[in-house]
């Protein structure tokens, strides 16, 4: 279903951002936010097994603790 939906451009610019910094898309923020206030968190379409980038790979997944210089040593900078 289409549907079209005035938002301020203030909220929109905040939306954008943190779909950004999240690595997600602002189609997938919203129908989160719709999926919570209804109380139905399981309609949001799950995207698992997505990678979110940078990748870094880990012989124990999740134990890697980088602090803000320590992670230039596994994603190069131009």
């Amino acid at each position: 279903m289409r549907t079209t939906v005035d938002i301020p451009d203030s909220v929109y610019r905040e939306l954008k951002l943190r779909a950004a910094s999240e690595g997600t898309t602002i189609r997938e923020l919203i129908l989160e936010g719709v999926a919570l206030r209804l109380g139905s968190r399981g309609a949001v379409p799950s995207h698992k097994g997505r990678s979110r980038f940078p990748v870094i790979p880990s012989r124990k997944p999740g134990s890697l603790k980088l602090g803000e210089e320590g992670v230039y040593e596994y994603i190069p900078i131009p």
